[in-house]
């Protein structure tokens, strides 16, 4: 029986991949780098910033490299002031608390940002459970933030669903034993299957989404959101 949902931030509760595009085209264009939106979701899309930068600009010092973080960051919050929640994201936390289901934010987005993203989304009173990246013995991809997830609700991966946009996500997720919908907001649904994602969506108002919800639950009330 589904006990909860799990959602990662940067691209599944908000669309915000072309900002960090946006952003990491800037700072590479500066090390004589050029990068597409094809580079970008195959090297940077999901990832923690230290391997970015490790494997991107292998020159820096970790010092220097840290610097160069927390400045892309930076950056990220001062654009990223009108970040909107994905189309029906806000009906289905709704729908979450209505029915007493547990709910979490699982990210390997750097703590500040992941704060600001809530504070901006005016989620952050909405999810008291939130998971970094940053704090586990490894991110995204490996499953350790999940796993720890289901160890902290103290349930199994079977009594959960995870939202995840990014291969590193959906292949933490998919580790942990979580059925996993993949969130089409950055990356085409072939991709996400091809790598685990039981399901695609574009949104959260998707109809065979709420379906499987449904079938999890044992309830008819996944369906009477929807309507």
């Amino acid at each position: 029986m589904l006990k909860a949902i799990l959602f990662d931030l940067d691209g599944t509760l908000a669309n915000t991949d072309p900002l960090h595009f946006k952003i990491w085209q800037e700072i590479l264009q500066t090390y004589n780098k050029e990068i597409d939106h094809p580079f970008y979701k195959t090297y940077i899309s999901g990832r923690q910033n230290p391997e970015i930068i490790k494997d991107l600009i292998p020159q820096l010092s970790i010092k220097a490299g840290e610097e160069l973080a927390d400045h892309k960051e930076a950056r990220f919050r001062e654009i990223a002031l009108e970040l909107q929640p994905l189309a029906g994201l806000l009906e289905m936390l709704t729908w979450i608390e209505t029915v007493g289901l547990n709910k979490a934010v699982v990210t390997n987005a750097p703590r500040e940002n992941a704060r600001f993203m809530l504070e901006v989304l005016q989620l952050t009173e909405r999810f008291e459970f939130v998971v970094l990246g940053e704090d586990m013995t490894a991110g995204k991809p490996d499953p350790a933030p999940y796993k720890y997830s289901l160890e902290q609700l103290k349930i199994k991966p079977s009594e959960a669903i995870v939202f995840e946009d990014s291969p590193s996500g959906i292949r933490s997720a998919v580790a942990a034993g979580i059925y996993t919908i993949g969130v089409a907001s950055t990356h085409e649904p072939s991709v996400l299957k091809a790598i685990g994602a039981s399901q695609v969506v574009n949104d959260f108002n998707d109809l065979p989404m709420w379906a499987k919800i449904k079938s999890l639950l044992g309830t008819e009330e996944a369906v009477e959101m929807t309507d």
